[in-house]
């Protein structure tokens, strides 16, 4: 697997993990209109980190080697 830098990814990975932080940083008023409320908090905040590691990743460049990883186990390949 090589890895190759690229500006594109890191813009595109940096602007999914900025989209997961203001779900982090407003959650509560995302629960409010969109989900069912204070039901929905917690949910919604986990979301929310959930979307900044996997930005993280694509920023770094990695989610391909994760995916090549998962793809192989998956058909039982080396």
């Amino acid at each position: 697997m090589d890895f190759t830098f690229s500006i594109g990814w890191v813009f595109g990975g940096l602007v999914i993990a900025a989209i997961g932080g203001a779900i982090v940083v407003f959650y509560q008023k995302i629960a409010d209109n969109m989900a069912n409320g204070v039901s929905s908090y917690d949910k919604v905040k986990l979301f929310g980190v959930i979307t900044v590691v996997v930005g993280l990743l694509i920023a770094m460049n990695l989610h391909t080697l994760i995916l090549t990883i998962l793809v192989n186990i998956i058909r039982g390949g080396k």
